[in-house]
C-alpha cells in the first residue's frame, strides 16, 4: 500500500477511544456543521429563507467572523471556556494525506482507535474532530471526519503541496 503524504506543520490533541466512545461521539457531533454556534445557525436559516440573496457572500462571511470573534472575546472576559472532552496526548503532525497523517513521534499503538481534535490553520480557525486508527506507531488512517472538514482537509493538503512545489522550484 502506497500512501502519499505532504509535509504539514499542524498539531493534534488525542486519546485512545477505549470505553469513552459515547463521550467522544457526543463531542464529535457537537463540533459538526449541524451543531454550529448561534450565528452560524442564524445564517443557515437566513440562507434557506432566501434572505441573503442580495448580500455579498464575502462581506457576509466577514461580518459573521467578526461576530464570532466578539463572542470569543466575551467568553475570555467572562473567563469562560468551551466545554470540551479532556484529551490526554498532544502531538505534532509531520505530514498529511487525504486519508492519513504521520506524527513526528511514535505515540500510537498499532490497531488501536483514537479520537482527536486538529486545529486547522484555515479561515475561520476551528477544531476539526476526527476518529483514526493507528497503522503503525506514527502513521494513522482517518476513519471518521465530517464532510465539511474533509473538504477543508483536502484544500489544506492541496495548498501545502503548492507551497512545497514553489519552494522546490526556488531552490533550483
Amino acid at each position: 500500500m502506497s500512501i502519499r503524504l505532504v509535509k504539514a506543520p499542524i498539531s493534534i490533541l488525542f486519546s485512545e477511544v477505549g470505553g469513552n466512545e459515547e463521550e467522544f461521539m457526543r463531542e464529535y457531533h457537537k463540533l459538526s456543521e449541524t451543531d454550529d454556534d448561534p450565528i452560524s445557525q442564524w445564517l443557515k436559516l437566513a440562507k434557506a429563507r432566501g434572505e441573503t440573496a442580495e448580500s455579498d457572500p464575502v462581506l457576509l462571511n466577514l461580518v459573521v467572523e467578526l461576530h464570532r470573534k466578539i463572542d470569543a472575546l466575551e467568553m475570555l472576559l467572562k473567563n469562560e471556556k468551551p466545554k470540551r472532552v479532556s484529551l490526554t496526548l498532544k502531538a505534532e503532525i509531520e505530514s498529511i494525506g487525504f486519508e492519513h497523517f504521520k506524527l513526528t513521534q511514535e505515540l500510537l499503538e498499532e490497531g488501536h482507535t483514537y479520537y482527536g481534535r486538529i486545529e486547522m490553520p484555515v479561515h475561520p480557525k476551528r477544531d476539526v474532530p476526527i476518529f483514526f486508527k493507528a497503522i503503525s506507531g506514527d502513521l494513522a488512517e482517518i476513519t471518521k471526519m465530517h464532510e465539511r472538514d474533509e473538504k477543508e482537509w483536502g484544500a489544506y493538503l492541496t495548498a501545502r503541496e503548492r507551497v512545497l512545489i514553489r519552494e522546490a522550484k526556488e531552490k533550483k
